[in-house]
């Protein structure tokens, strides 16, 4: 079996790669396992080196990274780099902070000394997808790493080339052997991996179905999983936002990775007497971007990841149109090589329609009006996903009581656009996952919160 890497502005073959046979993943996960064994005794100083030589050797070459990205899945160059500065700096919070995160806690009992120590689990299989190609493996990578664990990771396979690169930046980084390992394999040998006795936990970021694939196998393994899948995030807009915040943060929101990114904002919902302006000054930021080659600096939307994804995406957009929402822009499959497609928005979409009860994994913004602030709530959380959400209103504590008590998700802002940072806990409700990565709660799901009492 072979994997393509393919240029999904242009559809040119970029490289292809061989998977691993079984007997090298026997051989590569043997080789884990001992490293692991003699990783777990070493002290945090000794992790935090190997952990901030990685942020070096990312920063080091974060252009390169982020070309590599372009070509393969389609990401601008500078939100690129941006990803690359993003990795560097969460290897680089763990180094700083993990020994304080996993140090023992005392816990006053009828014992001589009662207390409550973190030890890693041994290995932990990580399952990637492409549109985050190496955040996501980083976010994951380095608590694992800084709490004694190692790691093996089964990347998306149009993106293998950044997969076996993230390996090497580890063994550049002087990482012992093992520790970090990349698998390329078909996704139906994912399950044999998941079985494996060295294998011990399992992260995965990906698609509902996927989540329930993976938790469904580890469940049966009784093997720890976290689960951040799929996400439909509102943007609550009331009726007292600062409009012109309000709709430049949300065209971000909505764009950011060409539009396909779980976090991303995906249903706008604005109370009435707000929504036609929210709409006019919305389709102007949108049909300013610039659509193109994901190499040019310039760019601020590149082409979806590949062509199968933007014609599922146009298919999401023509049956909502069909049921009764309004185009307002975008909509067309360019006249052009590549997998593009236009920043688009539609309005008056409702419950029963793709761009309501589904996620729109590219720019695409679905914009719904809300009676008011009651409403709206209702409205958001009308969703069988809950990652994130977010809330514009100058009234900062009544977004704050929105946001903390109302609305049903794992991440809620107030005023600004949802995003992943190494110093909060991220992750999701209902089926957009379970567990948290990052932040003290990230570092200690993978690790045995282990009860020690002494008489």
């Amino acid at each position: 079996m072979s994997f393509k890497s393919i240029n999904p502005a242009t559809g040119e073959l970029i490289r292809t790669y061989e998977a691993h046979s079984e007997p090298y993943i026997q051989q590569r996960l043997e080789t884990a396992n001992a490293a692991q064994h003699a990783w777990r005794s070493e002290g945090f100083a000794k992790r935090t080196g190997f952990l901030q030589a990685a942020a070096s050797v990312l920063r080091s070459r974060k252009e390169d990274y982020a070309r590599l990205m372009a070509l393969e899945m389609g990401k601008p160059v500078l939100q690129g780099v941006v990803e690359v500065e993003k990795c560097a700096w969460v290897c680089e919070y763990y180094a700083e902070n993990a020994e304080t995160f996993l140090s023992q806690e005392i816990m006053p009992t009828d014992a001589t000394k009662s207390f409550v120590t973190f030890q890693p689990l041994g290995i932990l299989l990580a399952i990637m997808p492409w549109n985050f190609p190496f955040w996501q493996v980083f976010r994951a990578a380095a608590p694992a790493l800084m709490a004694g664990n190692a790691v093996v990771l089964k990347h998306a396979s149009n993106v293998s080339g950044c997969a076996l690169e993230i390996e090497k930046i580890f063994r550049n980084a002087g990482l012992p052997e093992g520790l970090f390992t990349t698998f390329l394999l078909e996704s139906n040998r994912v399950s044999s991996l998941i079985e494996h006795p060295f294998v011990k936990a399992v992260t995965i970021t990906g698609s509902t179905t996927a989540g329930k694939a993976v938790a469904a196998k580890a469940g049966e393994m009784l093997k720890k999983t976290v689960l951040e899948l799929g996400g439909s995030d509102p943007y609550v807009v009331l009726e007292d936002a600062d409009l012109e915040h309000a709709v430049a943060t949300c065209v971000a929101s909505r764009l950011i990775n060409n539009g396909e990114s779980c976090i991303a904002a995906k249903r706008f919902i604005v109370v009435e007497s707000l929504k036609k302006g929210f709409e006019e000054m919305f389709i102007e930021k949108m049909k300013s971007q610039k659509l193109g080659d994901p190499l040019d600096p310039t760019v601020t939307v590149g082409p979806m990841a590949r062509p199968d994804l933007r014609d599922e995406l146009h298919e999401q957009v023509r049956t909502s149109i069909g049921k009764g929402a309004l185009l307002l822009c975008g909509g067309e499959i360019p006249d052009s090589n590549g997998a593009f497609y236009p920043p688009t928005v539609l309005t008056n979409v409702k419950k029963g329609m793709p761009a309501y009860d589904e996620e729109l994994f590219g720019p695409v913004a679905a914009i719904i009006g809300a009676k008011d602030e009651a409403d709206a709530i209702r409205i958001a959380n009308d969703s069988v996903f809950g990652l994130g959400a977010a809330v514009f209103t100058q009234d900062v504590k009544r977004g704050e009581r929105i946001a903390a008590e109302e609305l049903e998700a794992g991440c809620c802002f107030v005023n600004g656009m949802v995003k992943s940072d190494p110093r909060l806990p991220f992750g999701g409700i209902k089926e957009s996952g379970y567990g948290r990565e990052l932040g003290l709660f990230g570092i200690r799901e993978f690790v045995n919160v282990k009860t020690v009492w002494v008489k």
